[in-house]
């Protein structure tokens, strides 16, 4: 086990590249998506060895639901029901325990796959050494938006009283503490519009790896690399 002088209490993750991946393998969509997901497994285990408190996942956004065929949502729909509802998958969690919190709008996804991560939330929330928050039908400047509209549907809501705490208190995301470090596979260098109210202070780190591929030692480098950073924090 490396030996760290700094670890990321919150790391947030842009598993990206499996449709690239899927490609360059010749491998069915499905068959990538399901050893992406198996890959978040591992990659939440070795997070949590390594002192990690926090994890948070990009799932689904609300443009790959706008923008993306209904075929490959209909296979990321199906192979999130079944995570969910896999005893493996809930076992492994229960052994590292691992609690899942599911956020976004999840109106835009269908009922089974509402009913079974919700399912999963319920069975996980005694788990208390590992939060792992799944980002599903959430997008960041649709997350500003929905704080926005919660305040002035507010009526009783004062201008003098808005500020920065009560912003962060009517996003989807509320609850989530700031990122330490965000990881995005793949190779592209760009969020996306991920976690924007999380993440001004967030060191990041852009792997040159599609998701399948990125492995132990890769986060080992992530980590040592955050390890290096001099946080300011605008001082």
């Amino acid at each position: 086990m490396i030996q760290l002088e700094y670890v990321p209490q919150h790391v947030a993750l842009i598993p990206d590249g499996n449709r690239r991946w899927s490609r360059s393998h010749k491998f069915k969509l499905y068959s990538s998506y399901s050893l992406g997901i198996e890959k978040f497994i591992n990659f939440s285990i070795w997070a949590k060895s390594f002192g990690v408190k926090t994890l948070t996942v990009w799932a689904l956004s609300t443009e790959n639901i706008s923008n993306r065929s209904r075929g490959e949502l209909s296979i990321l729909y199906r192979l999130y029901t079944r995570m969910a509802n896999d005893k493996k998958i809930f076992d492994t969690l229960k052994r590292n325990g691992a609690r899942i919190i599911v956020i976004g709008n999840l109106s835009k996804v269908p009922k089974p796959v509402r009913t079974a991560l919700y399912g999963l939330e319920r069975r996980t929330k005694t788990f208390k050494e590992l939060s792992i928050n799944i980002l599903i039908g959430y997008g960041g400047r649709d997350d500003i938006i929905h704080a926005v509209k919660r305040i002035i549907s507010d009526r009783r809501m004062k201008i003098r009283n808005i500020n920065e705490n009560l912003i962060r208190a009517y996003l989807r995301t509320a609850a989530l503490p700031d990122a330490d470090l965000i990881i995005r596979t793949s190779g592209e260098t760009r969020l996306s519009g991920f976690l924007p109210w999380q993440s001004g202070y967030s060191e990041l780190y852009f792997a040159n790896k599609y998701w399948p591929d990125f492995g132990k030692k890769d986060l080992e480098r992530a980590l040592k690399y955050f390890s290096t950073r001099q946080r300011r924090f605008g001082k």
